[in-house]
């Protein structure tokens, strides 16, 4: 069994090395040279094509293996897909619209842009007509502040590992701060782009309800009323870096606080839903359409979805 899985493996191998050297395959004669049928070398060339549409996935290129008659065999066949197909657009362009994170000086030219350099002809024609109304009747947010300048500046200060001082007002009562902070990450969540940094010079006891928390604090970017990127840079060793990816599956509501692992009963139509939405949730057990699920969550936000789930959500235990 071994011998015959090493010889499919030198088989694909020989047969993937001649297409991508630009030569043409006979199904004939490679089946002659390993001595199998061809019907087996039919099945090694679809093995083939089936890596190649996973591989496209991933790099934009369009590789497929043709059969060539003139020149009685197989060739591999390389396109370089330039522009997003219409529906793949039309997704994009959704998904921009629904998400109302920029107001509308500013969304309305990318949406352009994009069904502009992305698409040609008919297909233009037709995505604009998909989202006309969309666009017609796009609600930005209350906030009305451009964004994009300020995410960039953001961004390229966290590459750059720089201080920033900031002047942000929170939510309650409309109190202005100062800070002084080593910018880690800029996210969005449902409506709002963030910035997530760690505090310099402050008083944790004094400031923070859990001074111990080793994670950073989140701020709605439209709440910086002043950025101001330093000179100053700072460093993170690797193994303190700042995981934003795992940081971003345990931060579903953007509330600052503890890292807690939350455990409740679910016993509403669609389980999926709230796996969905919270990104590390398990289901411990099922009975009769009641799931038992855990996840783990930073901060109080998740307290306020809870409640909002009514009477599909009881038995809530906190660690």
């Amino acid at each position: 069994m071994k011998h015959d899985a090493e010889d499919k493996s030198e088989r694909i191998l020989s047969i993937y090395s001649r297409l991508k050297e630009g030569r043409t395959v006979s199904k004939t004669e490679v089946s002659d040279t390993f001595g199998v049928n061809p019907r087996t070398i039919q099945r090694d060339i679809s093995d083939i094509q089936n890596f190649l549409k996973n591989q496209n996935s991933e790099t934009g290129e369009i590789q497929e293996i043709v059969y060539d008659r003139e020149a009685g065999g197989y060739r591999l066949q390389t396109k370089i897909q330039k522009h997003l197909q219409p529906k793949e657009l039309l997704a994009v362009c959704k998904v921009l619209l629904e998400s109302r994170s920029l107001v509308t000086e500013e969304m309305a030219p990318i949406i352009h842009k994009l069904i502009n350099t992305c698409s040609e002809g008919e297909d233009r024609k037709l995505v604009r007509n998909y989202i006309s109304n969309e666009l017609h009747h796009y609600n930005e947010l209350h906030h009305g502040k451009k964004l994009l300048d300020s995410i960039w500046e953001l961004e390229r200060a966290v590459m750059e590992q720089r201080y920033i001082q900031i002047r942000y007002k929170k939510l309650k009562h409309n109190e202005e701060v100062v800070r002084k902070v080593k910018p880690v990450g800029v996210m969005f969540s449902e409506f709002y782009y963030y910035l997530t940094a760690f505090i310099e010079d402050i008083d944790k006891e004094k400031a923070f309800q859990n001074p111990d928390d080793p994670f950073p604090t989140i701020y709605r970017i439209d709440r910086l009323e002043d950025v101001e990127v330093l000179d100053e840079h700072f460093s993170v060793s690797y193994a303190e870096r700042f995981e934003e990816g795992e940081f971003r599956k345990r931060v579903q509501f953007m509330y600052g606080g503890r890292l807690q692992r939350v455990k409740f009963r679910y016993s509403g139509p669609d389980i999926d839903a709230v796996l969905d939405r919270l990104p590390t949730a398990q289901v411990v057990s099922e009975a009769d359409g009641v799931y038992v699920v855990t996840t783990e969550v930073f901060g109080s936000g998740i307290e306020m979805w809870l409640r909002s789930q009514g009477e599909y959500i009881d038995s809530i235990d906190h660690t």
